[in-house]
């Protein structure tokens, strides 16, 4: 009885080792994005935004790290990813950076429930490193909806571009961060001047 159990233990192990082999390689480095940091003092507001997740191409929407290659193809990464679908990961710090501005009365998601003033809707044009100039490239439409009417109050294009030393995972993803804080910027002076 005891040859049997120690048997199916060894066949265990063995069965669980080999599987452990199958994934082969290293696990890819995860990397996230930040948000804008709290601006002081709130000051008082009297809108509300909801924040819809954006949209874009099949491959925005994957959690991997995406180059632009000179014929304009689109190819992963490798060795490295984001914390989250990108839409959600950009909807998670566009959330915080309109909150920490402490100009609004409230920011939510579209299931949260909360009745807003406005809807922000946008579109992912681009969030990739670009080999031919070395530019890691955000590119984001987006419209201000009247959340009661479905009237575009205000739409406007924000991009920003930062120099990528050398094309890979760690580099890549340190420059689209620091593109993305660029356009977070311009799009809370944004929503926040009313327009």
């Amino acid at each position: 009885m005891c040859m049997v159990r120690s048997s199916h233990i060894l066949a265990a192990a063995l069965f669980a080792a080999l599987l452990g082999g199958c994934g082969g390689g290293v696990a890819p480095l995860t990397f996230d994005l930040a948000a804008l940091p709290p601006a002081g003092r709130p000051i008082a507001a009297g809108r509300s935004i909801v924040v819809s997740e954006p949209v874009g191409i099949q491959p925005f929407e994957a959690d991997r790290i995406i180059v632009r290659e000179n014929g304009g193809a689109l190819s992963f990464l490798g060795g490295g990813q984001w914390a989250d679908r990108l839409p959600r990961l950009i909807q998670t710090r566009l959330i915080q950076s309109l909150e920490n501005s402490g100009r609004l009365r409230s920011v939510s998601r579209p299931g949260d429930k909360v009745v807003a003033d406005y809807q922000l809707i946008s579109e992912i044009r681009a969030f990739d490193v670009q080999a031919a100039t070395g530019e890691a490239v955000v590119d984001l439409s987006l419209k201000l909806v009247a959340d009661g009417t479905g009237k575009v109050a205000a739409a406007r294009i924000f991009t920003a571009r930062v120099p990528v030393s050398k094309i890979d995972a760690g580099n890549g993803a340190r420059a689209l961060d620091q593109a993305l804080v660029t356009v977070l910027a311009d799009v809370v002076r944004w929503v926040n001047s009313g327009r």
